[in-house]
């Protein structure tokens, strides 16, 4: 399989980004040889739409599945329509050969329905504080 992993650097002990469209880097790993191909994600510096943008690079190299922590519904539909398979959860703690010992161990699920949609609002991460909710949950109001 052709498994790309979402990547804070260049190399295999760099942490694994949790975010999909705005990750700098894809390691995308053979998981039968461990070969791996960097591409630099050029979407991320987009102002809106880095998702779908990200998600047609990814598929333009024929990738079979996606490791990541969280994707956006429009990257998700993106790679619904391309056929890629899509695994989140990944931490931020892990390395991407940690990350990818783990979905050899089959520690990720593939997501096959969309996220429950977290409940917002001034209460759960949109207040007046500086980090307008973009804190350790990314905007996800845990």
């Amino acid at each position: 399989m052709r498994l790309c992993i979402t990547s804070t650097g260049k190399e295999m002990d760099a942490k694994v980004d949790p975010t999909f469209g705005r990750a700098p880097y894809f390691e995308i790993i053979d998981t039968d040889t461990n070969a791996m191909e960097l591409i630099e994600n050029t979407a991320a510096r987009q102002g809106q739409g880095a998702g779908i943008a990200a998600a047609q690079l990814v598929a333009d190299k024929a990738v079979d599945g996606v490791l990541t922590g969280h994707v956006g519904g429009n990257a998700l539909n993106a790679f619904r329509t391309a056929g890629i398979k899509l695994f989140v959860g990944a931490s931020s703690q892990d390395t991407v050969k940690e990350a990818l010992a783990k979905f050899k161990q089959d520690e990720y699920g593939e997501l096959t329905e969309p996220a429950a949609t977290f409940p917002c609002g001034p209460e759960r991460g949109l207040g007046p504080g500086r980090g307008r909710g973009l804190g350790r949950g990314r905007g996800r109001c845990r």
